[in-house]
């Protein structure tokens, strides 16, 4: 309850926590002040790799390693995971000249890594180690080392990788975005890599949904009432856009104004599109952000938008809201 000091035991499990959290900020802390000429080498290395950037690791490392190759690849760096246990039974027929292996071992001891190493030399791949001890075998194999040894693991027994796990993944975060950011990779380069899930929803282009070509309604402004209705009928999104002579978009048609149109007209039979359609439509461009679409649409109350090319008023395509919903933009 209120005002009531907290329970020894969970003063006692809080202790705990934060120990181990100051225990892996200060594991932070040390690899930032250790971070070195080595770090700008390996990027060098990184940047000039033509082929594949194989990460491999075992045990614990492994795990940390399957997300340090996710997260390269995620961003613009071609890499994948290599268990090295299994690659010294075939899985090195994956290495390939051009390609870097990125090796992690906090120990630079283990021998499941260690036997990867006479394949990768025969075809000249470049060997960056992450590990704890820079006087190791895989330390002393490797072109570039980097020193990813903590203070003390946050483990009370100094068995299980805690602070050197941590630091070890934070490392792999750097190199990433390190990378992505001399390599220039953009949110559209990153949409393209993500095309399921969140991101690429919250990635995705009009262009990328709306309908095009003959998908699109499109009468002139000359067109009869039944020619308006029939088009809009036929291209099932309740509008069709009104263009003039130069196909230039000067209007459009929704259900709504054909019954408005219907209940203020003397002869319906001499209605057209002009009479019939709203002026000054909202649009939006192909490169505009799906979720820009939605946005537009919620703030003027209307379910679908004209898309217009750069610099041109012709109609490229159409986008409408369960056109977002099927997307999941919505």
């Amino acid at each position: 309850m209120k005002g009531r000091s907290a329970h020894p035991l969970t003063r006692e499990r809080i202790a705990r926590a934060h120990r181990v959290l100051d225990i892996e900020r200060a594991a932070l802390g040390a690899l930032r002040d250790r971070l070195d000429e080595a770090f700008s080498r390996t990027l060098d290395h990184l940047l000039a790799c033509r082929g594949k950037v194989i990460v491999t690791g075992i045990g614990k490392s492994g795990i940390v390693c399957r997300k340090m190759a996710a997260t390269l690849a995620s961003t613009g760096t071609p890499a994948f995971f290599l268990h090295a246990g299994e690659g010294s039974h075939g899985d090195v027929g994956t290495f390939v000249r051009g390609d870097l292996l990125l090796a992690v071992s906090n120990s630079g001891e283990s021998q499941e890594v260690l036997a990867l190493l006479p394949a990768a030399r025969r075809l000249g791949l470049p060997l960056i180690a992450i590990c704890g001890n820079p006087t190791s075998s895989l330390a002393q194999a490797a072109d570039v080392v980097l020193d990813v040894s903590v203070p003390e693991e946050a483990c009370p027994l100094g068995l299980a990788p805690t602070a050197s796990t941590t630091a070890t993944m934070a490392l792999g975060d750097a190199l990433a975005i390190a990378l992505l950011e001399e390599r220039g990779f953009s949110t559209e380069d990153f949409a393209l890599l993500h095309p399921a899930g969140a991101i690429g929803r919250r990635l995705l282009r009009v262009e990328d949904v709306m309908h095009t070509g003959s998908e699109i309604p499109l009468v002139s402004e000359e067109a009869t009432l039944k020619d308006t209705l029939v088009e809009i009928t036929s291209k099932r999104l309740g509008v069709t856009a009104v263009v003039g002579g130069d196909g230039a978009l000067v209007g459009v048609v929704t259900d709504g104004d054909l019954r408005r149109g219907l209940e203020r007209a003397a002869d319906i039979r001499l209605l057209t599109a002009r009479d019939l359609m709203t002026t000054a439509p909202k649009t939006i461009g192909p490169g505009a952000l799906a979720a820009e679409a939605v946005a537009v649409m919620e703030s003027h109350a209307i379910t679908s938008l004209f898309v217009l090319a750069d610099g041109s008023r012709r109609p490229r395509g159409v986008i409408h809201l369960h056109d977002l919903l099927r997307a999941s933009v919505v």
